[in-house]
């Protein structure tokens, strides 16, 4: 039977928010709050936090390990290898990758692509090619066979640090992309990447966890256009990014 993994990839070393995956948000870490969502998605079998076998991040994987996350280390910056290495510890068929500065990852969401990867048996399966979901919704199911080819062909450290872009582009690699069915929502950002994103969502945390703890994008998406407050933490949040392709999706004209 075909045992998924979650696989988060979290270390210290940030360089425009240092430390951000330990830091609080709302009375726990970003990290555990990922974790937790994570926790809650009901097609996989564990969650892993992929962390480096660098002294420094020695918190990363004590926090892990108190949240209950099975924990593993490996290359600060082969994070290929580092999920490769997981993988096989985990004795995975399929690995959802999540990254550990998106403290509003939906299990929903995320239940979505891996049942579309089940459903159509392919290597690889995102919902952000074209976007569609908030910046902070993103995840990727990889099988672990696409993971060890990758990691004997990849070679660019580029690559290799972003797991996937190596296979991604390759042709026959059978990809597919779990699409959001409602309203497009992909101009919100719901990630910790600059010190203004954390202060917007610690704000927005005031109002969701008044909500229940399964709350919804939509449940989101409604707080952020109920609350007028929110607004000048959300243009605080644009002006810091600026026209950073990596860290913000094209507004819709």
């Amino acid at each position: 039977m075909s045992k998924t993994a979650v696989i988060i990839q979290a270390r210290l070393g940030s360089t425009r928010l240092p430390g951000k995956v330990l830091l609080d948000l709302c009375g726990h870490t970003v990290l555990e709050r990922v974790i937790r969502r994570c926790q809650a998605i009901s097609h996989a079998d564990v969650v892993c936090c992929a962390t480096s076998t660098e002294t420094r991040d020695d918190p990363v994987a004590a926090e892990a390990a108190r949240v209950g996350a099975v924990v593993y280390r490996g290359d600060e910056d082969d994070v290929l290898g580092r999920y490769l290495g997981a993988a096989e510890m985990l004795e995975a068929d399929v690995v959802l990758r999540v990254t550990a500065d998106c403290p509003l990852i939906d299990p929903d969401v995320c239940d979505g692509v891996l049942a579309l990867q089940a459903k159509t048996g392919a290597d690889y399966v995102c919902n952000n090619a074209p976007p569609s979901w908030p910046l902070g919704l993103d995840c990727e199911a990889i099988t672990v066979d696409l993971l060890r080819r990758s990691d004997k062909h990849c070679v660019d450290l580029h690559e290799r640090e972003h797991v996937s872009a190596w296979a991604r582009p390759r042709e026959d690699v059978k990809t597919e992309n779990f699409a959001n069915p409602g309203l497009p929502l992909d101009t919100h950002r719901w990630t910790v990447d600059y010190p203004e994103d954390l202060e917007y969502l610690r704000d927005l945390f005031k109002y969701l966890d008044k909500e229940s703890a399964g709350f919804l994008p939509s449940d989101i998406a409604r707080i952020e256009n109920e609350e007028a407050s929110l607004l000048p933490l959300r243009q605080a949040q644009e002006a810091a990014v600026g026209d950073d392709p990596r860290l913000t999706f094209k507004v819709k004209k």
